[in-house]
């Protein structure tokens, strides 16, 4: 089971670095079209599509940024990322198909038995 939590915990770091990037490539990209919007001469277009830009780049950061921290927590096995990795996959049930995936083996991992076991005998070693 410690190499099911790993691969979920790597998996998790890959997702969120993949929404960070994503949240790179969307602020350039409305960077680029608020300037194009703002050169035309309409402010107020202007406006509104750099707080789209904005809004989603924040929540692209904000939903990247846990994954990638649950998720090397989940690789170091460290106690705190058993529920963390729990409410994070639950989260990713909605993502269809890729986050439905993940969040399904993630739970599968982090409810089992075994997994329990895991974090709570890599608890007692660290303690």
């Amino acid at each position: 089971m410690e190499t099911h939590a790993k691969v979920v915990g790597i998996l998790n770091i890959v997702s969120g670095v993949l929404g960070l990037f994503g949240a790179l490539v969307l602020m350039v990209v409305f960077g680029g079209v608020t300037g194009v919007v703002g050169a035309d001469g309409d402010p107020d277009a202007a406006l509104v599509t750099g707080a789209i830009g904005i809004g989603l780049v924040l929540l692209l950061v904000m939903t990247s940024l846990p994954a990638v921290i649950i998720g090397y927590g989940l690789y170091r096995l460290r106690p705190w990322s058993r529920l963390a990795g729990i409410v994070l996959s639950i989260l990713l049930l909605i993502i269809f198909p890729f986050g439905t995936i993940l969040g399904i083996y993630g739970l599968w991992v982090l409810f089992s038995r075994d997994g329990e076991r895991l974090f709570e005998a890599a608890h007692a070693t660290q303690a």
